[in-house]
């Protein structure tokens, strides 16, 4: 259904060319938009104009329009006048209308197959039937981003989002739940993935300067076939979570890029608890003081060297060396190591990985 502020445009913009007053009633004669005072008085006569069998009629000095969708009776338009270029605007204002109805519904139809085809509710027949109906090409490359907004139901930001992306008709912007806003973006030839991650960090800036709204955004690997964006989808959703638990400083996400933290997440919890047992016995890694975890944290960062891992600490080598050694008498682990570097990154990732399962499920 169309806006009552698209329909007040709408007439708006007809008066300022023809300089008649209009006005639009439903089909229980309420007000939905006008541009005079007194439209509210006419509500009797409307009623029995949609009563009668007759398309158009003058009454009271106004000219009646019925506007249909399908041959369904959708709204009463008034033109004020009687004269016949009066009823020449009042007849371009309903086709008109008629016309944003049309454009709406197909807006409507598109966006429920886009969600369904995401949902996998479709049967293979049906999507490639669905989508000729609705001139929506099949063999386009198309990859999906999930945009999680702070705030459920923040029309703002599915709006600005649609803006962005409303000259393109190979795109497809659509909500699936409260939080998550879905852009199924066409992907060009040449294009890659550094570009993908362009268009999600240009959607992250006009989100947070124009809608004020701090969101992560998440998108999957490209596909070739309309039947496959479900997948994209799928992949974005699981980069968000996977990107919540062990890329928390990040607000873009691609599923491509998520490395091991991909497979611990796939991880039944009995097996991550049977590896933290194995591996430091009754010691869990985040029960080590700060001190000692900024300086793990920060040795991996440093690809295990010593020297810069000491100057960025602006600490001593042989203090850090000390820190080293201290860790490796309490785990058995020696970060100098790479395989038990190796060994203790993963741990404190599956020991991340746990917490937020564990919290989930509160």
């Amino acid at each position: 259904m169309i806006s009552n502020q698209i329909l007040q445009s709408t007439i708006d913009g007809l008066k300022g060319i023809t300089r008649i007053d209009l006005c639009i009633c439903d089909t229980e004669g309420k007000l939905l938009a006008s541009t005079f005072s007194d439209a509210e008085e006419y509500e009797n006569a409307v009623l029995a104009f949609v009563d009668s069998p007759a398309d158009s009629q003058v009454v009271q000095g106004y000219q009646f329009f019925k506007v249909f969708d399908e041959h369904q009776l959708e709204y009463v338009l008034l033109a004020k006048g009687s004269s016949d270029d009066v009823y020449m605007v009042g007849k371009l204002a309903a086709f008109q209308i008629q016309n944003l109805l049309v454009a709406y519904k197909e807006r409507f139809d598109k966006d429920n197959f886009i969600k369904n085809l995401l949902l996998d509710n479709l049967l293979l027949v049906d999507i490639y039937n669905r989508a000729k109906k609705l001139h929506i090409e099949t063999n386009v490359r198309r990859v999906v981003y999930v945009i999680e907004t702070k705030h459920e139901k923040d029309m703002n930001a599915l709006e600005i989002v649609r803006s962005l992306f409303a000259s393109k008709t190979k795109d497809f912007v659509t909500a699936v739940d409260e939080k998550n806003i879905i852009l199924v973006k066409e992907v060009r030839q040449g294009e890659s993935y550094e570009d993908l991650e362009k268009v999600a960090n240009v959607v992250l800036d006009m989100l947070n300067t124009e809608a004020m709204s701090q969101v992560q955004i998440a998108y999957g690997t490209v596909v070739n076939d309309l039947k496959e964006v479900s997948r994209s989808y799928k992949e974005a959703r699981l980069a968000l979570d996977v990107g919540k638990i062990f890329y928390s400083g990040k607000n873009v996400v691609a599923y491509s890029k998520l490395g091991i933290g991909r497979l611990i997440y796939q991880l039944p919890l009995p097996l991550c608890r049977m590896f933290i047992q194995e591996i430091f016995e009754n010691k869990s890694p985040d029960e080590f003081d700060e001190e000692t975890l900024a300086t793990i944290n920060k040795f991996f960062e440093n690809s295990l060297n010593v020297s810069e891992t000491s100057r960025q600490l602006y600490i001593h080598r042989n203090t850090l060396v000390y820190r080293l050694d201290k860790l490796q008498k309490s785990t058995g682990l020696d970060l100098r190591v790479f395989e038990d570097a190796i060994t203790f990154k993963i741990a404190l990732m599956v020991v991340k990985y746990m917490k937020y399962m564990e919290n989930q499920n509160f």
